[in-house]
């Protein structure tokens, strides 16, 4: 609803991010759930997945109230190998990055077989809420915000003083399925990972 906000989150503005990726980049994008409507946050969830159609939603909560999402796009499709990521971050050149993640609690629970960068993957990728192909029916109605529309910017306006987060957040949850094609891992890696998004992700199907 601030003036400007909305040209930045269009389908023509997506596609120009997207055409400036190289090869593996990666586009995110923070959007808030808070002080939103269903209609601004299906407007913005969907407009970006017209761009980047195998594109995938993270989201944090605080005491299972949801606050807010990242959408993350790539010009292709994604494999996350938590294997790979695991042993990247048991790096002695790593522990920085571990404990910034630690700093804001991933990687804190016990699991596992003990490993650091195992636990830190496990609780970062257990934000994972949805994948775009999976919320097809939840954003039908969507209005797709463009150049020559600039929906978003009168939608969220709707949206000031609102208070149904959370219920955005388990809306799109209820579509959840665990994305086999997405994760790669060993079978332990993968076993943690459906575990915690079944227990912390507030997720209660395999």
């Amino acid at each position: 609803w601030v003036k400007g906000s909305a040209a930045l989150n269009t389908v023509e503005y997506f596609e120009i991010c997207k055409r400036h990726l190289k090869p593996g980049g990666v586009m995110s994008l923070w959007i808030p759930l808070y002080e939103s409507t269903f209609a601004s946050a299906k407007s913005i969830i969907a407009t970006f997945f017209e761009v980047f159609p195998d594109g995938m939603i993270f989201s944090n909560d605080e005491l299972f109230t949801g606050y807010d999402a990242v959408l993350i796009g790539r010009a292709g499709p994604t494999r996350i190998d938590l294997d790979r990521i695991r042993s990247i971050l048991d790096r002695s050149d790593y522990a920085p990055v571990r404990q910034s993640l630690a700093d804001v609690g991933f990687g804190m629970s016990e699991k596992g077989d003990g490993s650091a960068g195992l636990n830190i993957a496990v609780d970062l990728f257990s934000t994972y809420a949805g994948k775009a192909p999976d919320l097809r029916i939840w954003a039908w109605n969507a209005q797709i915000n463009r150049d020559r529309n600039l929906r978003l910017q009168y939608l969220a306006g709707m949206g000031l003083n609102s208070d149904i987060s959370t219920a955005i957040l388990d809306s799109i949850l209820s579509y959840y399925r665990f994305p086999d094609e997405l994760f790669l891992g060993s079978p332990q890696a993968i076993r943690l990972l459906k575990i915690r998004l079944q227990n912390g992700g507030r997720i209660s199907g395999p």
